[in-house]
């Protein structure tokens, strides 16, 4: 992630409209000086969720939620703290200067290549909705269903083929070439990279343009299908998830997702009212598109794909990327030749919620997909599938899904569960992961991820910070932390807390001196809390911290009596310490109820 200076932060911090930002999201009603809503982080029929004019922060009375701008975009739309904080300095049209030290080109900032990207979507839109070259393209997708409700929707334009006039029409708004070969907008040799195509923007998470897509609609039209913006600062396509921006709010609320092939796809269905869906990015859908899905807590996907034997295959690579992770895959089974849209345009929504509420199990499908291609029905043919599926299997990362699809391979091919390597016993079998193999070279440090552990809870804890601040003043002290960020974070944190100050997230990355604190800041705050339990969940981890310390102290003497370098008398004295620090295990101390 970038570091930015306290100077810009400060700047940002100054702009935010608290209001502002959550008034897409929430129904935000006015009420004297006050602005309520329903809360969206629980179920609830009378508003408590509530701001004050003015203020920074929002809190809820009914589940504690409490936080500023940056929390809230963290909690309601799982982004990350730097997404977050670029994000609202877009918004609020603020440039974030990036701390000294960093080693990254220098170039056009993000935000005025997002600039640039918009300014070009609404040129496209227009040339497809005024021009003439445009009506052949807007005749095209009106024959293929698409209204203009759905083009103003999705500002769905047209690249016109005329040489030179998006780059004129771009200059005239102050948007010079090298800006545009920037965005991906220019090629190297000075082309406009669109040309005589249907353009659909593709969005960030809070609906910032970060490039194209974009479809040829003529049989003699150069080039593939679909091309996509170059790879630039902005766009990576192997970690973009095409709709997500219209997607991500019901994603995170209702924890699945449903995954689609083609652009225009995903599209039809969000504007269907299918509006959890995604797709690829013109690539294989991968790792790294898996990963955001989960990091937005997805617990289930419906894969759609097309019903093409191409469509079945990436079905097949796919599902097992989610079943890794433990995920639940369902697969909608289309007809051959069949796509979503076709299917919209042809039997409507109705029907298609009916194949989604039909879409089976992964593992059955796997089964007769490689069925097809494997005979069964001989005893090397039945070895050779069950042994491929039972290896891909033993791949994913959670034991207990192994172990409970081991089994179930098992009873749909009429296999003893020993063969299969599934064990009788009701106890599940432990597969070690090979990322986790002693020569992976992964190196991980259990002090950073312990005081990560502990500040997340201090930082995040919502309207339990206070309770979690006077915890902590009875039990820990600076010194308990080993990392020096750890340790600056953890008295920037407790002095806000200390005077009063809501310890929001923008305020403490300010307060943070270097760029590595403001890295170890956002690192903290990747992960996620679980509130329902977060007064155990935070004495659990005081408690290891002060078990980590009083373990250090025992080693230390040890340290000490083994060196040989004391003398008898000075022996003794150390054996007598450390039994009495042996016996005064450490228990965590609650501070006294007031009143």
């Amino acid at each position: 992630m970038g570091t930015f200076t306290r100077e810009s932060l400060e700047t940002l911090r100054t702009r935010i409209d608290l209001v502002e930002v959550l008034t897409p999201h929430l129904k935000l009603q006015r009420t004297g000086s006050a602005y309520k809503a329903l809360c969206p982080f629980h179920e609830e029929k009378t508003p408590s969720f509530v701001i004050q004019k003015g203020d920074t922060h929002y809190h809820c009375f009914g589940c504690g939620a409490h936080g500023d701008a940056i929390a809230f975009l963290m909690t309601h739309l799982r982004m990350t703290f730097p997404d977050a904080v670029e994000s609202l300095a877009q918004r609020f049209g603020v440039q974030l200067e990036e701390s000294e030290g960093r080693l990254e080109p220098k170039g056009p900032s993000k935000a005025l290549l997002k600039e640039a990207l918009c300014a070009a979507a609404r040129f496209y839109h227009f040339c497809l909705l005024h021009t003439q070259e445009g009506h052949g393209a807007l005749t095209y997708l009106y024959g293929r269903g698409i209204d203009l409700e759905f083009v103003r929707q999705f500002q769905v334009g047209f690249a016109p083929r005329t040489p030179r006039l998006f780059a004129e029409a771009m200059r005239e708004q102050k948007y010079l070439e090298p800006l545009l070969k920037e965005a991906g907008l220019i090629s190297a040799n000075g082309r406009e990279f669109f040309f005589d195509r249907i353009t659909i923007p593709i969005l960030d998470a809070v609906g910032g343009v970060i490039g194209f897509t974009a479809r040829a609609y003529k049989p003699d039209s150069f080039g593939p299908k679909y091309i996509n913006t170059p790879e630039t600062p902005l766009f990576k396509k192997s970690k973009v998830l095409f709709g997500l921006s219209y997607s991500r709010k019901r994603i995170t609320k209702e924890k699945k997702a449903l995954i689609v092939e083609g652009q225009i796809d995903a599209l039809r269905l969000i504007h269907s009212g299918f509006d959890w869906t995604v797709a690829g990015q013109g690539t294989a859908f991968g790792e790294d598109h898996v990963r955001e899905l989960v990091q937005l807590g997805v617990r289930q996907v419906i894969l759609a794909l097309d019903g093409d034997n191409a469509g079945r295959e990436a079905a097949v690579k796919i599902g097992h990327l989610f079943q890794k992770e433990g995920i639940d895959v369902r697969i909608a089974a289309l007809e051959e030749k069949c796509d979503p849209d076709l299917l919209l345009r042809e039997k409507g929504t109705e029907a298609f919620a009916k194949i989604l509420e039909r879409a089976g199990e992964y593992l059955p499908f796997l089964i007769d997909h490689l069925s097809k291609s494997i005979n069964k029905e001989t005893p090397a043919g039945k070895n050779e599938l069950v042994q491929t599926i039972a290896g891909r299997i033993r791949q994913w990362d959670h034991p207990l899904m192994i172990h409970e699809s081991l089994r179930k391979l098992a009873r749909l091919t009429q296999t003893p569960e020993s063969i299969v390597g599934a064990p009788e016993e009701n106890a599940p079998q432990i597969y070690i992961k090979r990322e986790a193999s002693v020569n992976s070279g992964i190196e991980i440090d259990p002090d950073r991820i312990l005081e990560a552990d502990l500040l997340r809870w201090l930082i995040v804890g919502g309207a339990n910070s206070e309770q979690f601040a006077r915890i902590a003043k009875c039990n820990l002290k600076p010194e308990h932390f080993r990392l020096s960020a750890a340790r600056t974070v953890y008295e920037k944190a407790m002095a806000a807390i200390g005077e009063g100050r809501d310890c929001d997230l923008l305020s403490l990355a300010i307060d943070l001196e270097n760029p590595g604190q403001q890295l170890f800041l956002a690192e903290i705050l990747q992960k996620r809390i679980n509130r329902e339990r977060a007064v155990e969940g935070f004495a659990e981890t005081v408690q290891r911290l002060l078990e980590r310390n009083w373990m250090q102290q025992r080693e230390e003497i040890k340290l000490k009596i083994y060196s040989g370098a004391g003398s008898e008398e000075e022996v003794l004295e150390l054996a007598r310490r450390f039994d009495e620090i042996k016996r005064a295990r450490p228990q965590i101390v609650y501070p006294e109820k007031e009143g």
